[in-house]
C-alpha cells in the first residue's frame, strides 16, 4: 500500500475520488500548514493542492521527504523544491495525466531506493557496506556530540580466516562469513549499525554506548563464536573458529581531531593489539593508552 498525502487549502474531493480508484493507494488529506510534519505521515508521495503564491512560500522552507505532485492553475518554474523529485499537473485536472504523473514519480522513487540499496549493501552477506558506514558515521558522531552521549565502534576480525580459505576453499569461506553475519544480526539492537568492513572484518556502531558496555557486548559475541559449529562438507571434525575485536569510543579522551576516520583508526589499533596478544581477544583502545 502506498501512502498518498494531499496537503491542501481548497477542495480536494476530485483528486481523492480519482486516486481512490487505485486499490494500491491509501489517500489522505491534510491541512496545508501540516506539511512541516509531512514525514510523520510516512508518505510514498505528496500532492500539493493550493495557490501558487502559497506554494512558493512552502518550497522555500520545505525539504521534501517524498516525491511531490503539484496541482497548479498554471506552470511556474520559479518554484524549486529541495529534496526528492516533483512534477506538475495543471487544472482542469485530467484523470489519465494525474495517474500517469503520480505513477512515474512513485516509479522514480522505487528506482532510487533500489539503486541506493544496491550501492550500500554487501552482496555476499546482505549487510551494509563501507560506503553506508561512512555516510552514517559522521551523522552518528554529530548526534553524539549534540546530545552528549557515547558512541562506540567495534571492529571484529575472524581469526585465521585465510587458513579456512586455503584448507577448504573460498566457497566455504563465504559460508563462514554469512554465518557470522547472521549471528551478529541476532546480537545487535535495532539502533545499532552493522557493516561488513573488509574481507573478514565487521564493524558494529553502538550509539549511546560507552566503551565498557561495548566490551561486554563484544565479549558475549566472542564467546558465542567459540561455541559455534563450523564443519565444512567432507570433514568429520568441527573446525575451530575464533574472533578478535577492537573497540574505540567517542568522545575521545585525547585532544585529537574528532572525526569518523579517527574513531575507526583507534578501533583498528585496538584490534591490532588483540591480534598481537594471541587473538581470540577483545581490546579497548583505552587499555592501549594505559599500557603504553
Amino acid at each position: 500500500m502506498k501512502n498518498i498525502v494531499i496537503f491542501s487549502d481548497r477542495d480536494s474531493a476530485q483528486i481523492v475520488d480519482i486516486l481512490s480508484k487505485n486499490e494500491e493507494y491509501d489517500v489522505r488529506t491534510k491541512n496545508l500548514d501540516e506539511v512541516k510534519d509531512a514525514q510523520k505521515f510516512n508518505p510514498s508521495a505528496i500532492i500539493f493542492n493550493c495557490a501558487i503564491d502559497k506554494l512558493k512560500d512552502i518550497s522555500m522552507v520545505t525539504k521534501l521527504c517524498a516525491p511531490a505532485l503539484v496541482i497548479a492553475d498554471k506552470f511556474n518554474d520559479d518554484i524549486i523544491f529541495r529534496g526528492d523529485s516533483y512534477d506538475y499537473v495543471t487544472t482542469p485536472i485530467d484523470e489519465k495525466e494525474l495517474n500517469l504523473r503520480l505513477k512515474n514519480l512513485l516509479k522514480i522513487k522505487e528506482l532510487k531506493e533500489t539503486i541506493n540499496q544496491v550501492s550500500t549493501t554487501d552482496a555476499l552477506t546482505g549487510l551494509h557496506n563501507r560506503k553506508f558506514l561512512h555516510e552514517r558515521l559522521e551523522a552518528e558522531i554529530s548526534r553524539s556530540k549534540r546530545y552528549d552521549t557515547k558512541l562506540s565502534c567495534l571492529l571484529l576480525d575472524i581469526d585465521f580466516f585465510k587458513v579456512v580459505n586455503d584448507m577448504y576453499g573460498y566457497d566455504w569461506g563465504d559460508v563462514l562469513l554469512k554465518k557470522i553475519a547472521e549471528m551478529l544480526k541476532g546480537f545487535i539492537r535495532k539502533e545499532d549499525i552493522l557493516t561488513r568492513y573488509g574481507d573478514e572484518e565487521f564493524i558494529v556502531l553502538l550509539p549511546n554506548t560507552p566503551e565498557e558496555n561495548a566490551f561486554l557486548f563484544a565479549e558475549r559475541f566472542r564467546r558465542e563464536i567459540e561455541k559455534m559449529e563450523f564443519i565444512p562438507a567432507g570433514e568429520e571434525e568441527r573446525h575451530p573458529i575464533t574472533i578478535s575485536g577492537g573497540i574505540a569510543s567517542y568522545p575521545f579522551l585525547q585532544n585529537v581531531e574528532e572525526d569518523a576516520n579517527t574513531l575507526i583508526r583507534y578501533a583498528e589499533h585496538a584490534l591490532y593489539n588483540a591480534k598481537k596478544r594471541g587473538k581470540n581477544k577483545i581490546v579497548m583502545f583505552s587499555q592501549i593508552n594505559i599500557e603504553y
